[in-house]
């Protein structure tokens, strides 16, 4: 066939720079769209503890860009799944890294304690809370 109509086979070294050059292209994209999709802060909740039935303490760490405000919610919770504690943190610019040390007080002892989320402004983005009808949210923060 190479004789009658003067085709040629393509040399295996163009096929595999052509497989790389395309591969290459894609990885690129990948890391482009990662790093365009990374949210701007990060927050996790490294320990609590139910210091006393009437509060709780909470340690969680905020990474961000320092000149944000940001608002964190806190919640805690009863066995029944209803809140006892309910609190929105405003964390003012500074620091990229933010440990945060809070006294979540609560109207009865707390089974579970979340952070719900922490958003850039004064609002956070995130559920509000599910006090048992007729009850009021406790003022925060915790003072001895």
């Amino acid at each position: 066939m190479i004789t009658r109509y003067g085709l040629d086979r393509r040399p295996k070294s163009t096929i595999i720079g052509a497989v790389l050059l395309i591969g290459g292209f894609v990885a690129a994209l990948i890391f482009v769209t990662i790093g365009l999709n990374r949210p701007p802060l990060n927050a996790t909740l490294v320990t609590w503890s139910d210091a006393a039935p009437d509060h709780v303490s909470v340690t969680f760490v905020v990474k961000r860009k320092g000149e944000d405000t940001l608002t964190c919610v806190l919640r805690a919770q009863d066995k029944s799944r209803a809140d006892v504690g309910y609190a929105p943190i405003t964390i003012e610019p500074g620091s990229a890294n933010v440990q945060v040390d809070y006294e979540l007080r609560t109207i009865a002892p707390a089974y579970i304690v979340e952070l719900l989320g922490c958003s850039i402004g004064p609002t956070a983005s995130v559920q509000g809370p599910q006090f048992p009808p007729g009850v009021v949210p406790p003022d925060q923060p915790w003072t001895p």
